[in-house]
């Protein structure tokens, strides 16, 4: 996707067009979440639930990904003792009563890309429900600080300041260059799109482009606490998932962020959709 930026009244028309497709494959991943979710059970496997999430999808017309789905379950949604990319991927842990979830998935549909985070739990747990109550404030943090202007790099540490205010451990390091969100843009549409190492060959291809055309011009489409990310933030989307984690328990959400270049700032950044289940939930919560 071009960057996002003022436009006359033809531009604006097809930049509404162009984040509706990115908005409607977002809501299309959740959906799968949460249809997914619902069918969880005692017993289930990570490896069951992200093959669930891949049929869910490809019977919507889903062939091309970011990044294929992944489910954690239990303390691995905290990544307790992850130290190589390998972890990452499903594995055969079993789901038990009580016990914390994670579904991450990345499709991309009619070239248009979403990657999204979506943490549940089998049953009551009130460490998890805490953990989701506090994402709130990370959510409007972030939302705040890049509409200021401040540098993604320092972004990043006031989220971490905020976390260990509330109490919390920063899993979002333990992703590769600890990042908190990484740019996404719209693709060709195909059919069938090859993947290597779980992430869509496209889509590496264009953030490898992306990185190349940043480090020449000052910017990263990684957003992480080094230095590379010690910019304001570039228009664009940016896909944004602060992750919590606390005693072996983790959650997270991820989001797409839409950044311009406008001088209004409720129009220099914005969430694209606020009918999503970590809002909704917090909406209810409020309105209980």
């Amino acid at each position: 996707m071009a960057p996002v930026t003022t436009a006359t009244s033809r531009e604006a028309a097809e930049l509404k067009a162009e984040l509706r497709g990115f908005r409607e494959v977002q809501r299309l991943a959740y959906a799968c979440a949460e249809a997914v979710a619902a069918q969880l059970r005692p017993g289930v496997t990570e490896r069951t639930a992200a093959r669930m999430q891949r049929d869910w999808l490809r019977e919507r017309g889903v062939r091309d990904w970011f990044h294929l789905p992944f489910a954690w379950f239990g303390d691995r949604t905290a990544f307790v003792n992850f130290r190589v990319p390998l972890q990452f991927f499903p594995t055969h842990r079993a789901l038990e009563p009580g016990m914390p979830f994670i579904l991450d998935m990345a499709p991309v549909h009619q070239g248009f890309t979403a990657d999204i985070g979506y943490s549940g739990c089998l049953g009551l747990n009130p460490v998890h429900d805490r953990l989701l109550a506090d994402l709130e404030a990370h959510r409007d943090l972030i939302l705040r600080e890049v509409r200021e202007r401040r540098s993604l790099r320092e972004i990043y540490e006031d989220v971490d300041r905020l976390m260990v205010r509330q109490g919390y451990a920063n899993r979002h390091r333990a992703y590769p260059f600890g990042v908190i969100a990484h740019k996404i843009d719209r693709i060709g549409a195909r059919r069938w799109s090859p993947t290597l190492f779980g992430f869509g060959v496209r889509s590496l291809r264009g953030l490898a482009s992306d990185a190349l055309r940043g480090h020449r011009d000052g910017w990263s489409p990684l957003w992480s606490p080094y230095r590379f990310s010690d910019h304001p933030p570039t228009p664009g989307l940016w896909a944004v998932e602060p992750h919590l984690g606390f005693r072996g328990t983790g959650a997270k959400f991820e989001e797409i962020l839409v950044v311009t270049d406008s001088a209004d700032p409720q129009e220099s950044a914005f969430w694209l959709d606020d009918d999503l289940p970590h809002v909704r939930r917090r909406q209810e919560e409020r309105a209980a």
